[in-house]
């Protein structure tokens, strides 16, 4: 896990991106869910962060339903967003806004 901050015309890191990697054998038992939800809480009570936000690729369904269960919302298609193996690929925006439900 790691995150860093976004330059967005507020007060310095008011938006912080996320971003996680699980080695294949540790998908799909709820780690990654947990991980980016602790994350949320600790980055929430420690810095002044308003927003955090997370770019998944579009086909990557089990990372936009972990952060869905870790109280991200969808907000958007970017389309043409990364090249990988050859082609482009569409990123879906997630975020969390500091009082949004967990």
């Amino acid at each position: 896990m790691a995150w860093r901050s976004i330059q967005t015309g507020g007060p310095e890191i008011g938006c912080l991106e996320i971003g996680i990697l699980l080695f294949p054998e540790h998908r799909g038992q709820g780690q990654g869910t947990a991980a980016q939800r602790l994350l949320a809480q600790y980055l929430f009570a420690t810095t002044l962060a308003n927003r955090l936000q997370a770019i998944t690729n579009i086909e990557n369904i089990a990372e936009q339903k972990a952060l869905e269960r870790a109280g991200f919302r969808r907000e958007g298609v970017m389309r043409g967003l990364a090249f990988d193996g050859g082609r482009w690929h569409d990123g879906v925006l997630y975020a969390r806004l500091r009082h949004d439900p967990a």
